[in-house]
């Protein structure tokens, strides 16, 4: 399944000097899993919206991926992972 789970949304433009609007934040049960949620997300986003990332990082490791559309940045996570980091806590 390419579905991610536990997903958040996070508004970051009232942050001052920050270089995004929003965070998005979505879980995925294995390092598999995360690969197929981020490519299905930029393969969505290409076909729906013609917009392509601006930068892709941590697929190869599969724990993290990030994915920058500059006013959006995607993070999916396996969960230990994302609960090791806590973004939300830090930009909530």
């Amino acid at each position: 399944m390419v579905k991610g789970y536990d997903i958040s949304v996070i508004d970051l433009k009232n942050q001052t000097n920050f270089i995004c609007d929003y965070f998005v934040l979505c879980n995925g049960n294995s390092k598999n899993q995360v690969f197929a949620i981020s490519r299905s997300i930029e393969n969505r986003t290409i076909d729906k919206l013609q917009e392509k990332p601006w930068h892709i990082e941590g697929v190869k490791n599969g724990e993290w991926v990030l994915i920058d559309y500059v006013s959006i940045v995607v993070h999916i996570f396996q969960k230990e992972v994302r609960l090791h980091y806590d973004i939300e806590s830090i930009w909530k």
